[in-house]
């Protein structure tokens, strides 16, 4: 094994899990990044490597973690362009386009954000989120659109991710669903958990993980409405789950949106966007170096646009 970084930690509580605590410890590691050290034997409880990562951590336990240095990348940098709505030494925020994969995964190894970054920061990223993962704080969806927080340097990563974890990485989408909510405003609160037979979907289950969505309606329209919505937490699928689960679908979602079927009356002029009308529009945090609170702000692209005049045509507005 390639020696690394060695993180010391005393679990002054108590744990019933392993993994748990580690994750709620170190948040620049992700989950399964911690289950995979775990399983490496680079996690030692007490003096003795961790059996495995569901196990209780007693009172007082002296816990270390051993973060190797990072692998030679396979990524192949690419000449892909990016729209950077900000930039400098420690970071930067893009405006990522609908159609592209954050980071590669089964079936796409190349075309990815994580390629176009190699390129563009000349591999000068952060590699505390793996060598698939280079800078990236946070993610989105394919087809979803929007700004996204890139890190240079593992510190601003560290910093980045411990502040995501602590909700202060606030995160504002605008989102077309169908049909227009009975009230100007809500809060969504239901656990998130994947789904007990679809295990690539998640869902709203009791036995899922805390997950808090704030919306508003911005723009009304006969049989569909322009949200505004914030996060609290930030489950996988979060918006669009929880919007199904209020009854109100991302429109164009092919996964979620499929549960409401559109009743007489209420269907829509086909064609209006070829994606789920999701856009990530404005990212606020504070700098990781300078402490100054930035707020960053991107417009959604032309298929959302003009999905929205279709909107306002069909109704009579604009």
């Amino acid at each position: 094994m390639t020696a690394g970084e060695f993180l010391h930690l005393t679990c002054a509580e108590g744990a019933p899990r392993l993994d748990t605590f580690l994750a709620a410890s170190l948040p620049q590691l992700s989950r399964s990044r911690l289950q995979a050290l775990i399983k490496q034997g680079r996690v030692r409880v007490n003096g003795k490597p961790a059996a495995k990562a569901g196990q209780a951590v007693p009172r007082g336990a002296r816990v270390e973690v051993e973060v190797p240095s990072p692998e030679p990348s396979y990524l192949v940098p690419e000449a892909i362009t990016l729209d950077v709505c900000y930039e400098d030494a420690h970071l930067l925020v893009v405006n990522k386009p609908p159609g592209l994969v954050v980071h590669p995964g089964a079936g796409r190894k190349t075309g990815t954000l994580a390629a176009a970054l190699l390129h563009h920061c000349r591999g000068e990223l952060s590699g505390i989120g793996g060598v698939e993962r280079p800078g990236i704080v946070h993610r989105l969806d394919k087809d979803t659109s929007g700004l996204l927080l890139i890190a240079k340097t593992d510190p601003a990563h560290r910093r980045l991710s411990f502040d995501l974890k602590a909700r202060r990485i606030h995160r504002a989408y605008l989102a077309i669903v169908r049909g227009v909510p009975e009230r100007a405003q809500g809060r969504v609160d239901a656990p998130i958990a994947r789904h007990p037979q679809r295990r690539t979907e998640m869902a709203v289950l009791e036995s899922g993980r805390p997950a808090v969505t704030h919306w508003r309606v911005r723009e009304a329209f006969a049989r569909a409405a322009l949200l505004e919505v914030t996060l609290e937490t930030g489950r996988t699928h979060q918006v669009r789950v929880h919007l199904t689960h209020m009854g109100h679908p991302v429109l164009g979602d092919p996964v979620y949106g499929k549960s409401r079927v559109a009743k007489k009356g209420e269907e829509l002029p086909p064609g209006l966007i070829g994606r789920q009308a999701l856009h990530a529009f404005r990212l606020r945090f504070t700098h990781p170096v300078t402490g100054e609170e930035k707020t960053i702000e991107a417009a959604p692209p032309g298929d959302f646009e003009r999905a929205l005049e279709g909107l306002r045509g069909s109704t009579g507005q604009g």
